[in-house]
């Protein structure tokens, strides 16, 4: 199965809109979209595993240890950690990398940091 993936509250929706624009079966959903507004990291890492869907986050204070403390007790499609320096036609590269050279399985229960 193929990588689906849901951004944070804090995610650029500017990547999310390019990844879209190159690959539209990509299943991107926004944070918007997801009704994120006002939830905390460990209710927003718990909608994304109830629909299978990987986090990706600008979020590299908070989430990581939400993350670790919500694999403890849950399942988890995984999460990415994106540094927000990063030129954003870099990050919409590597995702579209992801989703096209990986399966969603190999991201369970792990938090990895993009770019590649």
């Amino acid at each position: 199965m193929k990588p689906r993936f849901q951004a944070d509250a804090d995610f650029n929706e500017d990547i999310v809109s390019g990844v879209l624009r190159r690959v539209r079966e990509i299943d991107f959903q926004t944070a918007t979209d997801a009704g994120f507004e006002n939830l905390s990291d460990s209710e927003i890492l718990t909608v994304a595993a109830s629909e299978g869907r990987i986090l990706v986050s600008h979020d590299r204070r908070t989430m990581p240890t939400h993350f670790g403390i919500f694999i403890e007790t849950k399942t988890s499609p995984g999460v990415f950690i994106v540094q927000q320096d990063t030129e954003i036609v870099r990050i919409i590269e590597d995702l579209i990398l992801i989703w096209a050279g990986s399966e969603a399985e190999e991201y369970i229960n792990s938090i990895h940091t993009l770019p590649l």
